[in-house]
């Protein structure tokens, strides 16, 4: 009997995601206008929402939340400005980072939350007997809470939940179009991760000096490096490790064309699933974006090391939870250590080039070993760190408390100290 439920309950969710397929297979463009509403974003569901104008927005919210987050009443203010909400924390799929991230930010903002971490212990459940569809449970959600942030490893489910959102809206007996966060899908998309990335790179190219992150000053770096820019375009970025199932790398590079001559390398085992995939690759070449294929760190082009040529490495850990037999035979037989950083690699690259990681990193394998933690270039915790004003940033946004946010910061730091210069 078991196993029949288990059927049935699988049976309702995909019939119910198919009735979305039409929407999910139109041109990008398309869709995203459906996660927009006047002028912002509704839903988010996909990197490509994200223009750049929008990341320069974003980033700069996420710069004042940082800074008021910094004393008690800058955060007493912080927390009144979404104080009136209510957030289902939906996470089917296991979570830790993403999951504290959205966690800390809600109480920061003073929203307040409730979870759902596994299916089997609610409605949905296939071994009872009530198999209630994911999509009754996500209606339900709309009716008690504000917002919806959700992970899963169903592809497509977060995009199909915020096509129910619209239908909804639609209906005269229900106006709850409540948002939509993909916390990650499958792996396809993980969109709050590519703009927590991509605020940290645009702070570190900033070459800003900082007590808690010693850095290379952008005065001295430019002696050395003529060409160096003090922001995100004009660099080459290189992503190590599983960048086929890597849902993290396909979400930055996304971010990451909408630059000004960005080029790219990926290094990654010589296997088509832990390549970049096909898609991917048609994306970059339409947006006439450079990019190399290398099988090693230690891999050259044109003869010169692409460690000593990248301006950011953004490393990855083999997502072994994925493998079959076939997988596991091939990194059995397979070199493993082309992948992983050490202190003499890291020795050879660029000294203001940060080392980025969305974590988690596989302490067995140690394709970042914890000697290099200490290093300047690992930026890493701070990008975890960055989460929680790039995921705050983008709530403000959402519902539309931009100039809330820009008036507390302005009034927080409004008063300045002039000296008693009336008695000179």
């Amino acid at each position: 009997m078991p196993a029949a439920n288990s059927l049935d309950t699988q049976d309702i969710n995909v019939r119910e995601m198919e009735e979305y397929r039409p929407l999910l297979h139109r041109p990008l463009r398309k869709k995203i206008i459906d996660f927009e509403r006047d002028g912002r974003l509704k839903h988010v569901i996909l990197a490509t929402q994200f223009t750049r104008p929008l990341l320069e927005e974003l980033c700069d919210l996420a710069d004042m939340v940082r800074e008021l987050a910094s004393d008690p009443e800058g955060r007493r203010k912080l927390s009144k400005l979404l104080s009136h909400l209510q957030a289902m924390m939906y996470f089917t799929q296991p979570s830790t980072r993403t999951f504290l991230s959205f966690s800390a930010v809600c109480r920061l903002l003073g929203i307040g939350t409730e979870q759902v971490r596994d299916s089997a212990v609610s409605s949905e459940s296939s071994e009872g007997v009530k198999r209630e569809s994911r999509f009754d449970s996500i209606r339900m959600f709309s009716s008690y809470f504000d917002l919806i942030i959700m992970r899963s490893s169903i592809p497509d489910l977060a995009e199909c939940c915020a096509y129910l959102m619209n239908e909804l809206e639609n209906q005269e007996f229900n106006t709850r179009n409540i948002p939509i966060i993909n916390a990650g899908s499958g792996a396809d998309q993980h969109p709050t991760q590519a703009l927590l990335d991509l605020y940290t790179i645009r702070r570190t190219f900033r070459f800003a000096d900082e007590k808690r992150t010693p850095r290379p000053q952008f005065e001295v770096l430019s002696d050395a490096y003529p060409n160096l820019t003090a922001d995100v375009s004009n660099k080459t970025f290189a992503f190590c490790g599983d960048l086929g199932r890597g849902r993290t790398v396909r979400s930055l590079v996304e971010l990451l064309m909408k630059f000004d001559n960005v080029s790219m390398v990926f290094i990654s085992p010589d296997h088509p699933k832990f390549q970049l995939s096909d898609d991917l690759i048609s994306r970059l070449r339409d947006q006439g974006v450079s990019f190399e294929e290398v099988d090693s760190l230690d891999a050259r082009l044109d003869g010169i090391p692409v460690l000593h040529q990248i301006d950011c490495l953004y490393m990855t850990r083999i997502q072994q939870e994925h493998n079959n037999q076939e997988d596991n035979d091939f990194f059995a037989s397979a070199d493993m250590t082309h992948y992983h950083l050490t202190p003499e690699r890291v020795d050879q690259m660029r000294s203001y080039a940060p080392i980025l990681h969305p974590f988690p990193r596989d302490s067995v394998a140690g394709e970042i070993p914890t000697a290099i933690d200490g290093n300047p270039r690992a930026m890493y915790f701070h990008q975890a760190r960055n989460g929680l004003w790039a995921r705050a940033a983008l709530l403000v946004h959402i519902f539309n408390a931009d100039r809330a946010l820009t008036q507390a910061y302005r009034e927080h730091y409004a008063d300045l100290h002039d000296f008693n210069r009336a008695v000179l």
